[in-house]
């Protein structure tokens, strides 16, 4: 395929992190050939999905709640061993184990109505007319950036969680982290070792939760970031409702006033932060630890979006345009929930398809 042509193929799966991933290795098992009647787009240079960009210093063994994907158990890892490079090699082996020939770097720039009732991807690397889309894109290459007054006017240093390089940077300085997820708890938990000085601020008072993490508490948040979806409005993360894990690491960080958590600032000065109230801390260095939102705009020619600014989901599915499905958005956002979203995506997909065969 030269890079103008426009090919004809049944699915076209955006994304090859963990959703992706499973898309592809479920329209495997359902008999579609990859590369015929399927293909895997990935904008990423390498196998790894987003966590081939994680910090060096979130090893393995630091990672909450890494589920396998379908048909291959990760096995072996070493717990010190950055989980970028950890999760990369176990993606790339399953890509090859599953011949799934996942094609990359493509970057898709719109998903519009095509011709004969396709829709037409457009991508870097020529068009594709698809009569079915899973759409794994997830949510790591648009963090969210809160703004607030005075933010232009800091003379230290600004970044995101997806831009954190490790502790070490911040040797000696006086550092503020904004966010009350789990990445914001392991930031501060490495930082407070090198760093002059840590503020925590979160704009809710942060919920520690005590004891395991069962099947039926899961479902639980699942349900709650499901019914949003279902609404038509923005999703929030499983995370985000599940609470913060109260392990040994955290109680030990806890008792050393590392996560005292302050509320939120009211502005930005030159010097750091301040509040209504006239207190303020000076900071070198701000850490955004504020999340990130799914990358959809894509798919914006298609029109999906609820007046609430969400795309309501029945199951998977985009109910603007059952030929459209979301995976690792919303409820199935974990990495446990992609999976199965994987598997509910291809069945309606494989029904969509035998419907339209059966009308030819």
């Amino acid at each position: 395929m030269n890079d103008f042509a426009v090919r004809d193929v049944d699915v076209v799966v955006i994304g090859a992190g963990q959703a992706g991933l499973s898309g592809g290795h479920h329209l495997r098992r359902s008999g579609l050939v990859a590369d015929r009647d399927f293909v895997v787009l990935d904008h990423a240079p390498r196998p790894g999905g987003a966590w081939q960009f994680r910090w060096p210093s979130l090893t393995y063994g630091k990672v909450h709640g890494m589920h396998a994907l379908p048909g291959m158990e990760l096995t072996g890892a070493a717990a010190d061993r950055p989980s970028s490079e950890v999760i990369g090699a176990y993606f790339a082996a399953y890509e090859d184990a599953f011949d799934l020939r996942v094609r990359r770097p493509v970057d898709v720039s719109a998903v519009r109505e095509g011709e004969g009732g396709r829709l037409l991807v457009e991508t870097s690397r020529g068009g594709y007319a698809t009569r079915a889309l899973i759409n794994a894109t997830g949510t790591w290459d648009r963090p969210f950036w809160p703004r607030y007054p005075g933010q232009e006017t800091f003379g230290g240093r600004q970044l995101h969680t997806a831009n954190y390089p490790g502790p070490t940077e911040f040797a000696g300085l006086r550092v503020v982290v904004v966010g009350g997820g789990a990445s914001g708890t392991q930031h501060l938990m490495e930082i407070a070792d090198v760093a002059a000085e840590t503020t925590w601020v979160t704009r809710r008072p942060p919920v520690f939760r005590a004891g395991p993490f069962d099947e039926e508490a899961g479902r639980e948040a699942v349900a709650m970031v499901e019914q949003r979806v279902r609404l038509g409005l923005p999703p929030r993360s499983v995370v985000s409702v599940t609470g913060l894990p109260l392990n040994d690491a955290v109680r030990a960080a806890r008792a050393k006033g590392v996560l005292d958590r302050l509320p939120m600032f009211d502005r930005i000065t030159p010097d750091g932060v301040a509040w209504d109230d006239g207190r303020s801390i000076e900071a070198d260095v701000i850490i955004w630890a504020t999340g990130f939102r799914p990358v959809i705009d894509h798919l914006a020619p298609l029109r999906l979006r609820e007046p609430g600014g969400g795309i309501r989901l029945e199951g998977t599915r985009a109910v603007r345009d059952e030929r459209v499905h979301l995976v690792g958005y919303g409820p199935s956002a974990s990495t446990i929930g992609a999976n199965r979203a994987g598997r509910a995506a291809v069945r309606d997909i494989r029904q969509l398809l035998e419907r339209e065969r059966a009308v030819v």
